[in-house]
């Protein structure tokens, strides 16, 4: 087994296979199609083996420059799903379509909200630790879900986060800094809700650990929960249930949306 899980590998291979023979049909080196693409022969190698994943503008000038007709552009969706760990594969998905989304997070800054050292700084400190190329592809999946914010119509998205997670500086004060300004700008955004969860609360309905509440177009209503890489969809209508109420509660706990972009400004100026 490689980093990947067999189901990423069987669509990274199929990807490879249609790109070399595109490739081959229209005459060029392996070094040729890659000057094309303004990337390095040992990429284009990589991603005919299956090795690596590829961006999505990479498979676009690819498709482009060997005249696919979409060919390649098609199975974009599939190949970025790759980039994901296995065991967040199908929530990625279920994000993709959801019409509101509600995560509470009392570990780290939900992915959603994460700057791109943020991220690199969870990843960093994961153990056993992950191979660099791997990394670079988490991160990069986690930026591509924050087009759900500029996605038309943008759904309804609210976080509740714990201060500890707030005050917690992976990666160092200035990493921090730039995660708290990130916070305060998607906190300004017309559907998007922030609120924090003080540490001084006696109450705090969240013990339990994170979760994430999706609802697709579809009213579908998922409930999303992931511990040390283990994770549950739950579809069915009582675990949905009490974790939406569980929610509702925590909500009520903590401080408004108003209150919480004011506190996260003053942890900003305690920096």
């Amino acid at each position: 087994m490689t980093a990947h899980g067999e189901s990423e590998t069987g669509i990274l291979r199929c990807f490879g296979q249609q790109l070399r023979l595109l490739r081959t049909s229209r005459g060029l080196t392996r070094a040729e199609l890659g000057a094309k693409l303004s990337y390095g022969e040992d990429m284009v190698i990589s991603v005919e083996l299956g090795r690596r994943i590829p961006k999505p503008e990479f498979i676009e000038r690819a498709d482009a420059v060997l005249e696919a007709g979409g060919l390649l552009t098609v199975m974009k969706e599939e190949v970025g799903r790759a980039r994901y760990p296995a065991f967040f594969r199908g929530a990625a998905k279920l994000e993709a379509e959801a019409v509101e989304l509600h995560v509470y997070a009392n570990q780290a800054v939900p992915g959603l909200l994460q700057t791109e050292e943020y991220a690199l700084a969870v990843f960093g400190v994961l153990r056993p630790p992950l191979d660099d190329v791997v990394v670079d592809e988490r991160v990069a999946a986690r930026m591509a879900r924050q087009e759900i914010f500029h996605r038309k119509p943008t759904p309804l998205t609210s976080f509740v986060i714990d201060e500890s997670v707030l005050r917690r500086p992976l990666g160092g004060r200035g990493v921090l800094r730039g995660q708290l300004e990130q916070i305060l700008l998607v906190g300004g955004m017309r559907y998007v809700e922030i609120q924090v969860m003080p540490l001084l609360r006696e109450e705090n309905a969240g013990m339990a650990g994170p979760f994430t509440l999706i609802e697709t177009k579809g009213e579908r209503r998922i409930a999303y929960v992931e511990v040390q890489n283990v994770s549950r969809v739950h579809s069915d209508r009582e675990p949905v249930r009490a974790l939406k109420a569980k929610y509702g509660t925590l909500r009520a706990q903590a401080l408004t949306p108003g209150e919480s972009l004011a506190y996260v400004e003053k942890l900003l100026g305690e920096l």
